[in-house]
């Protein structure tokens, strides 16, 4: 029998019927939902009239959302560049290289979908940003040499699966609030205190979602796989980006005379790159400042130039990245006002109070975790949303008799969630691979319940 081609019994199961199934729901959700900025629509709609019918005046509802309308313009250029320079980064020859090559070994859909996994769960864990960039390109080259082996492979379903394994990074290297909390003079210090990486994202519970929420995914995906699967050939725009990049040698007149030389001169990003060492070696080292977005950037710009080898290349692969990153530019501002009528009005404590009078010791993750899924949907920012509800969920968590940290992380459950069932972060990740978010937001939607039951219980039965 012939990979990835199943009969349509087997042990009396019939994987036609679960075929049809997963195909129809698939179809449905593409046809139901909406674009992200006509989600984003709706969501200032709706939040509109609850702000009024809590008693928010019509001059200070307007207020709030216009103040929340540019306050991310900063972090909006931050994350930008976070997603731009990971899509460079992760364009360089090294990194392809180092991807192919791991995209090489697998020889069933299985091995595709375990070996892929366990590469997005690591990058994701050493950082979200660059696994956000590289995330799509690892499953495009997965699923190219699994189509020329001729292994059976859905490429919309891998997108989905390795888009919920790279969830780990919210008990990652790069976890906004841990992080922040492990920071002396944070904002909640004189409520909380400082918290050690080791009580939160070193956490016997935390490390086992980090290690085990990959296995689950894993295995899902495997029960899973649609039957009639797309390859990555019907997805044209995607299945380009696999193809090594050309053009940048040789093109044209640009290239002629001193321009020309100082382009391909290595000169350039070395001069460049020294100026950023420096910076570094001030940031960490005089200044004892601790890793942020600014650095995490110098860090990321640093190496491209070093990769890339000259101004020529590195301009081109950032040309081909930018058009990624549209959603960030735009939506971000349109959330942002979201965020402003929380925040500036009565409805973030409203939203906080609904789950008061049920909340105890067992219950109070699962609820946290529900509030942090609310937020986190019009919110796509975990530090934003940790400046939101981080005091509210403290205090929730000293009234029934838990640790802070517990409350933390399950609000970083809840803040994935968020992101694993709202369009946007499909939008980003689609963008990346050029293909419309609708093929896969349906299935990612199965790996993001499965994310919140497996969350769930991790904070409230393991040590943290």
């Amino acid at each position: 029998m012939k990979e990835g081609i199943a009969p349509a019994k087997e042990d009396g199961r019939d994987f036609s019927a679960r075929e049809g199934s997963l195909a129809r729901y698939s179809r449905l959700m593409a046809r139901m939902v909406p674009d992200a900025i006509s989600t984003t629509v709706l969501m200032l709609v709706m939040l509109f009239i609850i702000a009024l019918a809590l008693g928010n005046s019509l001059t200070a509802t307007v207020d709030a959302w216009y103040r929340g309308l540019w306050m991310l313009l900063p972090f909006t250029m931050q994350m930008a560049l976070v997603l731009v320079l990971g899509s460079v980064l992760a364009a360089t020859a090294l990194f392809r290289k180092i991807i192919i090559s791991i995209s090489r070994k697998p020889r069933t859909a299985a091995q595709v979908i375990i070996y892929s996994t366990i590469v997005v769960a690591v990058v994701s864990y050493l950082n979200w940003g660059f696994a956000l960039a590289l995330g799509p390109l690892i499953a495009i080259h997965f699923a190219d040499e699994a189509e020329r082996k001729g292994i059976a492979l859905d490429f919309p379903f891998l997108m989905a699966a390795n888009g919920a394994a790279g969830s780990v990074w919210q008990f990652g290297l790069s976890a906004s609030a841990p992080l922040l909390m492990a920071t002396p003079g944070h904002f909640l210090e004189a409520d909380a205190g400082t918290m050690s990486l080791r009580s939160s994202i070193w956490s016997p519970a935390a490390i086992f979602l980090v290690v085990g929420f990959p296995a689950v995914v894993i295995i899902a995906a495997i029960l899973l796989m649609p039957r009639n699967p797309k390859p990555l050939s019907e997805f044209p725009a995607a299945r380009k980006l696999a193809e090594p990049f050309e053009g940048h040698e040789g093109q044209g007149a640009a290239e002629a005379g001193f321009s020309g030389r100082m382009e391909r001169s290595s000169l350039m990003p070395l001069t460049l790159s020294a100026a950023l060492l420096v910076w570094l070696y001030y940031h960490f080292r005089v200044k004892q400042a601790s890793l942020d977005l600014n650095s995490l950037n110098t860090i990321f710009l640093l190496l491209c130039l070093l990769l890339h080898g000259n101004i020529r290349n590195f301009s081109r692969s950032v040309q081909r990245a930018v058009t990624s990153c549209w959603p960030i530019l735009v939506l971000y501002h349109l959330y942002a006002g979201i965020a402003g009528l929380i925040q500036f009005t009565t409805v973030g404590a409203a939203f906080s109070s609904l789950s008061a009078p049920a909340l105890n010791a067992w219950s109070f993750p699962l609820l946290t975790a529900l509030a942090g899924t609310v937020v986190a949907v019009f919110v796509p920012s975990s530090g934003g949303q940790w400046v939101i509800q981080g005091f509210v969920t403290l205090k929730a968590a000293e009234a029934v008799g838990v640790t802070a940290q517990r409350g933390m992380l399950a609000l970083g459950v809840g803040d994935q969630m968020g992101n694993l069932i709202s369009p946007f972060w499909f939008v980003v990740r689609a963008e990346i691979a050029h293909m419309d978010f609708r093929t896969f937001f349906g299935y990612g939607l199965i790996f993001a319940l499965l994310w919140f039951v497996f969350g769930v219980a991790a904070f409230t039965f393991l040590p943290c």
